[in-house]
């Protein structure tokens, strides 16, 4: 009886002493980090997962220093009632693709449970060079990445200074997944080339192949480029984030495929032209940058006229190519004919090949004296780089008949040779001269002492002080120089902007004809040709001119303003903001220069 009480005693003594150590060892918290693989090729996908056994809060996972994170993380909770007894089991899990190989740490990771910060043990990574494993199954990732190609398709990888390359952006998709929808994330800035986007209004879907294989392609995007520099220049990579529907292993109760959405970064990458200079040999003295093919007209509204009349001359350049980038051609006119300020006239449009369509200035032209007055012959010249060679154009001499009106003494007339001939007419030089005036004699009895008479005495006198006043008030104008150059600023911005004031509520009439004002008056102030038109080169030239930095950031904004008015929305708000501040800038400019 005593032996089996001390057995009795034996048991529960052993039962007090354990049970104390399982509830503290069912109560011990746990959190541990677990990777898929601890070896890993350069193109294979790590899995990370951070499992612990009771819920936490202020998960905060390490940098991942090596990898990039294509999935995660990813939280699965489970929990479960077994005999009684609960179990808890919550999990962050990451997919990590390595960057490069080596060898990479793990860091820890933290988490607060129960108040209290819990962290996981670093662990080693290595990362071996790329391993072939066909046998692995492929994620979602997998799929979308070999199912994905973006691709920048270039026109010409030699082209010409000034002459038009294409860059066409195509998507090439498998017919394994299915695209809905897709973000730019980094779009190129197209430095040192005149770009003109061509808007993509309509994606179809055409059915090709890449590298062999059965694809889907379609359009993206479309520029059309012009190169202003020589040498070799760059197109920045575009980026787009694209949103897939991906097939996946599972089925759907009905049997159908279960498919899962991913996003996929992809990038075209970067093309590279070599750009070439245009030849030496047999350039014109007068070629002004004109690249293409062109036609050149001179013409007139009319052939006779009377002295005080006006006419119009036009300079027409019509054809493909770079249209908007050279100067056209100036007439030299005899100097009995008066000459305005041309006005431009552009009517272009940019398709995928480039610029077509015809530029011309139309030039007022009065003369002032009657006889014949020759238009000399005016030369064009370009290049042509599908022949590779430079082409000169010229137009008919255009002789002006002026019937009626003044004979001037030095009138010119055409010469055999087209030359303006100056010749001094002869007989009624002077026929518009009286010399014999009809006079009669002055009542000086009824004059003198009358009140016209005193009038005429006195009156030279009370002018004495308005001719006083009027002196000082011109000597006061003509020393506010500051004043009298902000009115010729003031003229000169209204007359480079007329056309654009014109357009004002039109959006792509007004900004094709702000950004061209700009243009002509660089021209006009700074002498610079068409291929010097890059805005950095703009901006170094404004500088070294010693324009202030706010006045040159102005100017370079509004020519990005007209940039982006291709294919942004502006309100006609925008549009009167932009014309006002064009004519500050160019005021204050002009000031300045």
């Amino acid at each position: 009886m005593q032996r089996r009480f001390l057995q009795y005693s034996l048991i529960f003594l052993c039962a007090f002493l354990v049970a104390p150590l399982a509830w503290a060892q069912e109560d011990e918290v746990t959190f541990n980090v677990n990777l898929s693989k601890e070896k890993l090729g350069v193109n294979e996908r790590l899995r990370v997962e951070f499992k612990m056994n009771k819920d936490g809060d202020n998960f905060v996972p390490p940098d991942f220093e090596g990898f990039k994170v294509v999935m995660g993380p990813s939280q699965s909770i489970s929990s479960s009632w077994i005999n009684g007894k609960r179990s808890f089991s919550k999990s962050y899990s990451y997919i990590l693709t390595p960057a490069k190989q080596g060898r990479f740490t793990i860091e820890q990771a933290s988490i607060e449970i129960s108040g209290e910060t819990y962290k996981t043990v670093p662990k080693a990574v290595e990362v071996t060079p790329a391993v072939d494993n066909p046998n692995a199954p492929k994620t979602i990732d997998d799929v979308a990445d070999e199912s994905l190609h973006l691709v920048a398709e270039v026109s010409k990888s030699s082209p010409y200074l000034n002459e038009a390359v294409s860059v066409v952006y195509k998507l090439y998709i498998s017919p394994n997944i299915s695209v809905t929808n897709y973000r730019p994330i980094d779009n190129p800035k197209y430095n040192n080339f005149w770009s003109q986007d061509i808007p993509v209004t309509k994606y179809n879907t055409v059915n090709t192949t890449f590298k062999g294989k059965p694809y889907r392609s379609v359009v993206l995007k479309r520029m059309v480029l012009y190169p202003q520099k020589t040498g070799k220049l760059e197109i920045e990579p575009l980026s787009l984030e694209i949103y897939v529907d991906v097939p996946t292993n599972r089925r759907d109760f009905f049997g159908g495929r279960i498919y899962k959405q991913a996003s996929k970064m992809v990038s075209a990458g970067k093309r590279l032209l070599n750009v070439r200079r245009l030849p030496e040999k047999g350039k014109p003295t007068n070629f002004g940058g004109a690249v293409g093919q062109f036609d050149f007209s001179v013409s007139t509204s009319k052939s006779s006229l009377n002295a005080s009349e006006s006419l119009q001359a036009k300079i027409e350049v019509s054809g493909k190519g770079n249209l908007k980038l050279f100067q056209l051609p100036e007439p030299e006119l005899p100097s009995a004919l008066e000459v305005y300020e041309p006005e431009f006239e552009e009517k272009v449009r940019t398709t995928s090949s480039g610029m077509e369509g015809k530029v011309s200035n139309n030039y007022t032209i009065v003369p002032s004296y009657k006889g014949k007055y020759p238009i000399p012959s005016i030369s064009f010249s370009y290049f042509n780089p599908k022949t590779e060679k430079y082409h000169a154009l010229e137009s008919e001499e255009i002789t002006l008949d002026v019937l009626q009106g003044p004979t001037d003494a030095t009138s010119s007339i055409a010469s055999n040779n087209g030359t303006p001939k100056f010749i001094v007419p002869t007989g009624k030089q002077f026929h518009f001269i009286k010399v014999t005036p009809n006079l009669s004699e002055i009542d000086t009895e009824f004059f003198f002492g009358s009140t016209r008479f005193y009038l005429f005495l006195i009156s030279p006198l009370l002018l004495i002080p308005v001719a006083i006043l009027v002196f000082k008030r011109r000597k006061a104008i003509a020393s506010d120089v500051e004043g009298n150059r902000l009115k010729r600023a003031d003229r000169l911005a209204k007359k480079y902007l007329s056309t654009a004031k014109k357009e004002l509520g039109n959006k792509d009439h007004f900004y094709i004809a702000l950004e061209k004002a700009l243009h002509n008056y660089l021209k006009a102030k700074l002498k610079i040709v068409t291929s010097e038109f890059s805005k950095e080169k703009i901006t170094v030239l404004l500088h070294d001119k010693d324009v202030d930095e706010d006045t040159v950031n102005g100017f370079i904004a509004l020519l990005k303003n007209c940039e982006m008015a291709r294919y942004s929305p502006f309100s006609e708000v925008q549009m009167q903001q932009d014309y006002d501040k064009a004519s500050e800038v160019i005021s204050k400019m002009d000031k300045q220069l």
